[in-house]
């Protein structure tokens, strides 16, 4: 059953390999009961499992509304693929989730001046560093990437990322003890 909703080609007088919105829905709504169950068995929680749903859906129908969508053999597998990159993404960066609480954030009676101090004090730190070096302390540490993975955005080992960000935050340490 799925395999037909995007194994087959369209009937149009070009054969195309990208999906249209309409396959897409249809593809994707075959898979959907399967995906949910799957989904619901990772997060646990059957709020997360569907917020998860929804935000794969938007993904994948963004891409077939673009026609850059291409036709799989395998439609759970790759829409089940793509719901747990999701979630990947969501576990290396936990800011990324929502959280959801009861009462409002208060401001703080400065107006935000303090925020905006700190802001500064970072800047000026960061504008004593290397570009390099301060490049892999603003992706591991105020990021929160692994050092693969900064490594992989910078294009550099990542024992060279291991070191400048060393050297960076010797740096930062020197700066606050002088």
């Amino acid at each position: 059953m799925e395999n037909t909703c995007i194994a087959t080609p369209t009937t149009s007088a070009e054969t195309s390999d990208h999906l249209t919105a309409a396959e897409f829905d249809e593809a994707f709504t075959a898979v959907m009961p399967r995906l949910r169950r799957r989904l619901l068995a990772l997060t646990g929680n059957p709020h997360d499992a569907d917020d998860l749903l929804q935000e794969t859906y938007l993904r994948l129908s963004r891409r077939a509304r673009a026609r850059t969508l291409t036709r799989h053999q395998q439609p759970y597998a790759y829409t089940c693929a793509a719901a747990l990159n999701l979630q990947r993404d969501l576990w290396r960066h936990p800011s990324r989730r929502e959280h959801c609480t009861a009462r409002l954030p208060e401001h703080g009676w400065d107006g935000g001046f303090a925020d905006r101090e700190a802001e500064a004090v970072t800047a000026a730190l960061l504008r004593g560093l290397s570009p390099k070096e301060a490049a892999a302390v603003i992706l591991v540490d105020l990021e929160g990437l692994t050092h693969d993975m900064a490594g992989e955005r910078l294009g550099a080992h990542r024992g060279t990322v291991q070191r400048n960000r060393m050297r960076g935050l010797a740096k930062i340490r020197a700066a606050f003890a002088a």
